[in-house]
């Protein structure tokens, strides 16, 4: 059994409010706000994830699990109780057992995890080792490349680099020409942060662009802070959604370790110009990827996006605000961090700055 330090009571207070608040997003985002608010509790079961009790109309999340977990997480199994509870009291389907076909039913329609026991299916693989992942082969040949990409000469390192984008380009079009169906998976990249910077914001367009995956800003509740942080969300196939996550850790990483060095050739005391730096070198990788982009489309390999991620992306997130925010800072470290932007290559392993996090793609990733 983990074991996981208690939350003060106000912090459980705070902890059921925002319970509260995602019931409420979720029954006007999923159930035409049909469902009646029940009572919220936490359990200190072990039996269960989530309960849903008729008699009591009360819902239960598990308190290890919401401590323990990420709160996208928690979200889609207050999500599949709510589905019990609109079974129940919406459909009056009684005869049938629990996760009957009315509940199958109920969950497709909504892009829930029906799933009667264990964790969400992006759980399943959260924090674990990409090679017991269940990841293809085309993941281990792109790790081999992009430990190509450490190679001292600049031709031969852009050259693997090029090279992987292009193999992970091709399996993607070959899947969808092959008409497999796909299975997609969510999952949040780094930790919640009061407010993301333009840099984080930036790596999501990246990764929506040029690496098979959407993504989404999200507000998530951090139990422990009591307050609301911001975080990415990918969604893609477990491939695309694997790769996504080391694009994300290596470019985060490797933009501070960049500021870094940038501050110690320049004899810079303060970070007052960080941000605007590291936005800057996201961006200048970020224009390199669209000009290898057009010389894929020249050979023929143009992705023209996965209309099944699309809906199944539709379905998860009905309803999706876009905000644009300018870029403020230096116009000067902005400008600096673009050129050194232009001029990286994604690398197999990722160290950046005073944090190493030790990212391998088709090793062990640590929390």
């Amino acid at each position: 059994m983990q074991n996981i330090e208690p939350l003060s009571a106000e912090l459980e207070r705070a902890l059921l409010h925002a319970l509260l608040e995602e019931f409420t997003l979720s029954n006007g985002l999923f159930f035409d706000e049909r469902l009646r608010t029940p009572t919220l509790a936490l359990s200190d079961s072990e039996r269960f994830l989530g309960r849903w009790t008729s008699a009591l109309r009360r819902i239960e999340i598990g308190r290890s699990f919401v401590l323990g977990h990420r709160w996208t997480l928690v979200v889609e199994v207050l999500k599949h109780e709510m589905a019990h509870q609109f079974v129940d009291e919406v459909l009056g389907v009684r005869e049938e057992t629990a996760h009957g076909a009315a509940f199958q039913r109920v969950c497709a329609e909504r892009g829930i995890d029906p799933r009667a026991a264990g964790l969400p299916d992006d759980v399943a693989r959260d924090g674990a080792p990409l090679e017991d992942s269940g990841r293809t082969a085309v993941l281990s040949r792109v790790s081999k490349l992009l430990a190509l990409a450490q190679s001292p000469n600049e031709h031969e390192a852009q050259t693997a680099m090029n090279l992987a984008q292009k193999l992970m380009l091709e399996h993607n079009l070959g899947e969808l020409e092959a008409r497999r169906r796909r299975a997609y998976v969510s999952r949040e990249l780094g930790e919640p942060a009061g407010r993301l910077e333009e840099s984080i914001g930036l790596i999501g367009v990246v990764l929506r662009e040029h690496f098979f995956v959407e993504v989404i800003q999200l507000r998530v509740w951090r139990a422990r802070e009591g307050s609301r942080g911001t975080v990415l969300e990918a969604t893609g196939t477990a491939d695309n959604v694997a790769m996504a996550e080391y694009v994300y850790s290596f470019l985060h990483h490797t933009a501070e370790g960049l500021w870094e060095q940038h501050k110690r050739a320049h004899k810079i005391k303060g970070d007052r110009d960080r941000r605007a730096y590291r936005a800057g070198v996201v961006t200048g990788f970020l224009e390199k990827l669209r000009v290898e982009q057009k010389s894929n489309e020249e050979k023929g390999l143009v992705w023209v996006g996965d209309p099944e991620l699309a809906k199944h992306y539709r379905t998860r997130y009905p309803r999706i605000a876009t905000v644009r925010t300018g870029g403020a800072g230096s116009a000067e470290a902005r400008s600096h961090g673009h050129e050194a932007g232009k001029k990286l290559v994604l690398r197999k392993g990722v160290e950046g700055g005073t944090e190493s996090r030790g990212l391998q793609l088709g090793a062990g990733r640590g929390r």
